[in-house]
Parts: structure tokens; C-alpha cells; sequence
């Protein structure tokens, strides 16, 4: 039997999520942009809520192309509160315009988000060895200097703790336990070295 992180035994998507998705590192701007705001919309609520409702935030924020939620406009804006499929709270719709504002600012400055990001770990993902899903942390240093920055630039729901799932979601950070197959897999040298 294939041994997984705890989490990812809640349901078919969590388990494909796991297997899939969850500590691969991206590189891709549209997708980091795509879970910098799904990680901000479930503050408060759990990753299976967001999960179920990926695919409703994509139509709704149009690919998550930044460009063109950082002009959605008032009248957009008030059409995602009553839309059924996301998070209807107004100050997380807010925010996705904010950020993918300051999103494009941080492409224009750094090229891409991508060189902006992974700064943050040197380019390479932190490697940790937890035992048990207890031992692994909410927020680090790391998170915390992200955070940081984020609001700095403009960005907000960018606390710690966003951050740090941010982090996890991304591949900055290989999170699953020493137990689970992907930890195996996601610590393996790559081809490329």
C-alpha cells in the first residue's frame, strides 16, 4: 500500500493533489500567481474548500492571468461576490486585484515572479525531514522575510502562514513526511545535475 502524508487520505482530490501537485516546484508565473491567490482565499478555510472550487476560481479569475485581473474593475468585482463557485468574501476579491497588481510590479522589476520568489530559498527547495506531520512548522524565518517583502511591495493576505503553505504548494519546500512516497521522489536528484 502507498504510504501518503496523512492530509491526502480526506479525499480523491487532496490524494491527486498530493500525488501530483503539492512540494513540485513551479516556475511558471501564471501558476505561481494562480496559488499565491488560492493560498490567500483559504485563510480561514480548508485546502479541500479551495480545492473543490479550483476550477470555478479559474473561469472566474480568467486563468489566473494577472494581467487581467489587475483591471477588474468595481463592477467585475461585485459580479465574484454573488458568483456561487468561489470564496465570496469581498476583502479576498479585493486582495486578487491587489496582488495581481502588485504581482505585474514585481515582474516588471524582476523580470519575472518566478527570479523574484525563489530568492527567497536561493533557487533551490529547502529539503526538510519530518517524521511526523506535528513536527512540520506553520511559518519559518523564510516565510516570515516573504511575508514581509510581499507587503512590502503591496501584496497582502501574504501573512506567514499563507506564505509558508505558499511555499509548501510550490516546491520551495518539500513538507511531506519521510514516510510518504513523494518525499522519496521530490528529494531524488534531478536528471539535470
Amino acid at each position: 500500500m502507498t504510504k501518503r502524508c496523512a492530509w491526502a487520505a480526506t479525499g480523491p482530490l487532496e490524494t491527486a493533489y498530493h500525488d501530483v501537485e503539492w512540494g513540485v516546484p513551479v516556475h511558471d508565473d501564471r501558476l505561481l500567481f494562480e496559488f499565491l491567490i488560492l493560498e490567500g482565499a483559504q485563510a480561514g478555510l480548508s485546502w479541500s474548500t479551495i480545492l473543490r472550487k479550483r476550477d470555478a476560481y479559474r473561469r472566474a479569475f480568467q486563468g489566473f492571468d494577472p494581467q487581467k485581473v489587475s483591471r477588474f474593475d468595481p463592477r467585475r468585482r461585485r459580479a465574484l461576490l454573488a458568483d456561487e463557485g468561489i470564496v465570496r468574501n469581498r476583502l479576498k476579491i479585493e486582495s486578487a486585484v491587489r496582488n495581481a497588481q502588485a504581482f505585474l510590479g514585481v515582474q516588471s522589476a524582476f523580470g519575472t515572479f518566478d527570479t523574484y520568489v525563489w530568492q527567497f530559498v536561493d533557487g533551490s527547495p529547502i529539503r526538510n525531514a519530518w517524521k511526523s506531520p506535528a513536527k512540520v512548522p506553520a511559518s519559518t524565518p523564510v516565510s516570515d522575510a516573504m511575508s514581509k517583502d510581499l507587503k512590502a511591495r503591496g501584496f497582502n493576505f501574504v501573512g506567514s502562514t499563507i506564505c509558508y503553505a505558499f511555499m509548501q504548494a510550490v516546491g520551495m519546500v518539500n513538507d511531506h513526511v519521510v514516510g510518504c512516497f513523494r518525499w522519496q521522489q521530490l528529494n531524488a536528484p534531478s536528471r539535470d545535475s
